[in-house]
């Protein structure tokens, strides 16, 4: 059975590449001796699932990479499944943590194919409190948020609005990890994967196009971004792809405010 991984990219290593995390994550694997699976052929390649891609300069709490073990080497005990992530976490560059690891089904979908939504915590600088709730809640009254995108190396015009489930503004008196270096605002958001995932840079298009008609004279600027949950359907319920943790039941764990 393959093995899941759950594990955090934050701080400096948040400009690193999808690429480059995959490599880091076969050269670790590798050191810690897992029988993983490899692919055939002329160029055989570590048999690693890596999850939806995080958008280089954002950090996340919830990335999550399934490996395949090889079934002609002695398969690790399943006691003994729990106990990887501090090995692992050791063999991994400073920023990138395991705290989760579990088994899942031979035959499960693909964690692109299965996650449906992510949940976000997203800082602004260049805009109070006030008037990014005043942008939120002119977002969510919109029944369509058109944005530009680019597809492929072509900017289409898009709407945003189906994409973005819920937004709440986060108190920054209370809601920790907030950057320190000139006043913030920040927002928890819920966005969509499907048809097509919301990048946060393209969520603050949105934002900017709800002041363009007279908002906040200064349009908000993406400080930090981080992703704190993935979400899959299973059995008529939403759930994370390796278990609960504190605060996991649909809201990010920092204190919220809806915009009326």
């Amino acid at each position: 059975m393959p093995v899941r991984f759950r594990f955090s990219k934050l701080g400096r290593i948040r400009f690193t590449s999808q690429r480059d995390v995959a490599r880091m994550w076969e050269r670790a694997l590798r050191r810690a001796d897992l029988p993983v699976a490899h692919t055939r052929g002329f160029s055989p390649r570590p048999r690693l699932s890596f999850g939806l891609a995080l958008p280089t300069g954002c950090e996340s709490l919830a990335e999550y990479v399934d490996v395949v073990l090889d079934p002609d080497r002695p398969p690790v005990p399943d006691e003994e499944v729990g106990g990887l992530a501090p090995v692992v976490s050791r063999l991994l560059p400073e920023g990138i943590e395991v705290d989760a690891v579990g088994l899942v089904d031979r035959g499960a979908v693909s964690l692109q194919q299965e996650v449906t939504s992510c949940t976000w915590t997203i800082w602004f600088r260049a805009v109070t409190h006030s008037a990014l709730g005043e942008l939120v809640a002119s977002m969510l009254a919109r029944e369509q948020v058109p944005i530009v995108r680019e597809r492929k190396g072509t900017s289409v015009l898009d709407d945003l609005r189906p994409s973005v489930l819920d937004l709440a503004l986060l108190s920054p008196a209370e809601a920790p990890g907030a950057p320190t270096t000139e006043p913030v605002a920040g927002l928890m958001a819920e966005l969509a994967t499907r048809p097509r995932g919301v990048r946060p840079g393209e969520l603050v298009s949105g934002l900017v196009a709800m002041g363009a008609g007279g908002g906040p004279a200064q349009p908000p600027v993406l400080d930090r971004a981080c992703r704190t949950q993935q979400w899959i359907e299973c059995d008529g319920e939403r759930r994370e792809p390796l278990g609960g943790r504190p605060g996991a039941a649909g809201r990010a764990p920092y204190a919220l405010e809806r915009a009326s």
